[in-house]
């Protein structure tokens, strides 16, 4: 029998053949699938169904795993401070609903009635300037394209939100989903709380012994890596969401809790938030005054400060070390390809994605030393 050169060892020898037929046949397979895609119609369907209260779930078992352990080195039952955790999240959630349901209702109609009002005067306001600045000759240019893309875009905003509520109100599928969400959500929340260990070691025994450990590892980077993620973004945003509000007050600015509430949303969602969540308060600020937008930018620019230099230090620390250009590159690709879904969760799935690829590397890194280390130096060490 021929001996294998080392390249072939080193690229995997004869289980090299087995891998591509593997992925042959999963092309053969994907090519099939994409013929007869309408069987698996229904499958696509419950998984729609069972997806939005796990994906709720998972993020909240992130953020109270952490309390539930802390009650359990307590000498507190696990069951018991889970119970404990979810009736007094629960009662929190519903007190702040209460209180600020009627304040952010108020805000919300009424800005949705002179939001056509805002963007009118915003518009007068930049053709008076356009029309006495250098950019004077290029004025009915930039009119004429303005007119043609944007002039629609007051009664549009208001016919969107206006379908949405219309929507959520009117159709049954959609109260039907949200009351499963609803209820679902907690019980899947309770099991991962309570089984949450026994569901890792049940596919930990699925796999062949020899692989357990590697998986574990991996696993366990992945935990860290999604957890620290979640806990510091949702900690973060409710911080700025916090600060916002109350730089909002002291200097006076309209509908201050709903922009606030819209601030501490869209900071989920690292760089691009900020930029989303400033836009309707300086549409805002611009049309009460140049004061209040001045005032505006120096509340901005304070919590901005605080929450660079203090808080997501502190919070956050360096776990995903993620480069913030990766960032903004997963979040434009996760949001062209899984819309709002993907600017959500692309970061913690580019942080899975990230562990496996540093898994596949340093097993390459081991299998390159071994076959050409002697000979060409290996890589070194961290």
């Amino acid at each position: 029998m021929k001996t294998l050169s080392r390249f072939m060892k080193f690229i995997g020898g004869r289980d090299l053949f087995y891998g591509l037929t593997l992925l042959i046949l999963i092309g053969v397979t994907i090519f099939i699938y994409t013929k007869v895609s309408f069987i698996f119609d229904p499958l696509i369907t419950i998984a729609s169904t069972i997806l939005p209260p796990f994906i709720l779930a998972f993020i909240a078992f992130y953020l109270l795993n952490p309390i539930v352990d802390l009650l359990e080195r307590l000498h507190i039952y696990r069951i018991w401070g889970i119970v404990i955790i979810i009736l007094a999240l629960s009662g929190i959630l519903t007190g702040l609903i209460l209180l600020m349901a009627p304040a952010v209702e108020s805000q919300v109609k009424d800005l949705v009635s002179r939001l056509p009002a805002y963007v009118q005067q915003l518009g007068e306001g930049i053709d008076s300037w356009l029309q006495q600045s250098f950019l004077a000759p290029y004025y009915q240019q930039g009119y004429a394209w303005l007119t043609s893309n944007l002039s629609n875009i007051s009664s549009q905003v208001g016919n969107y939100i206006g379908g949405a509520v219309e929507g959520f109100q009117n159709v049954a599928s959609t109260i039907t989903s949200v009351v499963a969400v609803i209820i679902t959500f907690p019980i899947i929340l309770f099991f991962m709380l309570k089984d949450g260990g026994q569901f890792k070691r049940f596919f930990l025994n699925l796999l062949p012994p020899k692989y357990r450990n590697e998986v574990n590892k991996i696993l366990q980077n992945m935990d860290v890596q999604v957890g620290s993620y979640i806990q510091g973004q949702i900690i973060v945003a409710t911080c700025i969401g916090i600060l916002l509000y109350i730089g909002y007050l002291i200097i006076g600015l309209d509908y201050a809790i709903t922009l606030a509430i819209i601030a501490a949303i869209t900071s989920v969602v690292p760089y691009l938030g900020p930029m989303i969540a400033i836009t309707p308060a300086i549409i805002i600020a611009i049309v009460d005054s140049p004061i209040m937008l001045l005032k505006l930018g120096i509340v901005w620019a304070a919590v901005q400060f605080l929450e660079g230099n203090f808080i997501s230090p502190n919070v956050m620390g360096k776990t995903m070390q993620v480069h913030p250009l990766s960032i903004i590159l997963v979040l434009l690709v996760a949001g062209n390809l899984f819309g709002v879904v993907g600017v959500i969760l692309g970061i913690p799935g580019y942080a899975i994605l990230k562990v496996i690829v540093v898994f596949l590397f340093e097993k390459f890194k081991a299998r390159y030393n071994y076959f050409y280390g002697d000979e060409y130096g290996g890589y070194k060490e961290k």
